[in-house]
């Protein structure tokens, strides 16, 4: 029963940052700051997420299945956003 609520706060946590992420991606003007606050929450609110969903599991299979979701979406996400941002500045 405590780690179903520990579970469901982490979700509920993760979530909100993934919706103020995008949020920030609709709110501001210029493309850093829409990159800025596209990334950096959306990859915390992941892990968040996974965290959540590792703990209501208890499953070193899930485990196992989360740990490279939550790498690849630390190394990927930081590189489109630089990407994108070096594209914008190109373009002016």
């Amino acid at each position: 029963m405590i780690l179903d609520t520990i579970a469901l706060v982490l979700v509920l946590i993760g979530a909100i940052l993934c919706l103020t992420a995008s949020i920030g991606l609709l709110r501001f003007s210029d493309v850093p700051s829409r990159l800025h606050a596209a990334t950096k929450p959306q990859v915390l609110g992941m892990m968040v997420i996974a965290v959540g969903v590792a703990v209501a599991m208890q499953s070193w299979a899930t485990l196992a299945f989360l740990i490279p979701i939550v790498l690849i979406q630390m190394a990927t996400a930081p590189i489109s956003a630089h990407m994108v941002a070096r594209q914008a500045y190109r373009n002016g």
